[in-house]
């Protein structure tokens, strides 16, 4: 059984990581996203809701997470974020490990991991590789602006959060600018083609 290449993707709010994420898939290269498993780990039936209702009992309703109540919990006391981390990153690192012994298993050559926090978490440490999606500032201020219901104020407090483009630009092994969609599936295409011919080679 051959372990998968594993390709740790990311990128700052706004800059086409889950456009570039679903080019990979589109390519054949299967991907694992961070937020759709916590979206799995929080719907009816999901391992996470139990760990919700053990912090949070009022932001679970019929048998699923309520991610608005969930959040307005979380903005209530600046340590309940750390507390939710210390619940549900186990669940998603179990859920990654599946992914990802389910293509050893089948011999897949490439993965991806999709993570938006990869450097902020450590997640450079569980891949072989990292690509980044950047674009210019300008540019993902006017993306992330133009999304229903976004402010400048609030833009802030998400960049706030996130390791700076240029230290993952930095930190990163591929870089794919995503300016264009054409520009962007080209590094796909490219990362794909140097990754599976050094695993062939």
């Amino acid at each position: 059984m051959s372990r998968p290449f594993v390709l740790g993707l990311t990128g700052s709010v706004a800059m086409g990581k889950s456009t570039t994420a679903t080019m990979f898939a589109e390519e054949g290269v299967p991907v694992w996203d961070a937020d759709a498993a916590v979206h799995r780990l929080y719907a009816r039936g999901g391992a996470g809701v139990a760990a919700v209702a053990e912090l949070c009992p009022e932001a679970v309703r019929d048998g699923a997470v309520d991610r608005e109540a969930l959040r307005a919990w979380l903005g209530a006391a600046s340590d309940r974020f750390a507390a939710l981390e210390a619940a549900i990153h186990p669940l998603v690192a179990a859920d990654r490990t599946a992914f990802l012994e389910t293509h050893a298993t089948r011999g897949t050559p490439l993965v991806v991991l999709d993570m938006p926090l990869l450097f902020e978490t450590g997640g450079e440490n569980l891949v072989d590789a990292v690509a980044v999606a950047t674009t210019a500032t300008e540019t993902q201020r006017a993306r992330v602006l133009d999304r229903p219901g976004m402010t400048e104020a609030a833009f802030e407090t998400i960049r706030a959060r996130q390791t700076p483009d240029a230290e993952k630009r930095a930190r990163a092994d591929y870089i794919i600018e995503t300016d264009s969609f054409e520009s962007a599936r080209a590094a796909v295409r490219r990362i794909i083609a140097a990754l599976t011919e050094d695993r062939d080679a």
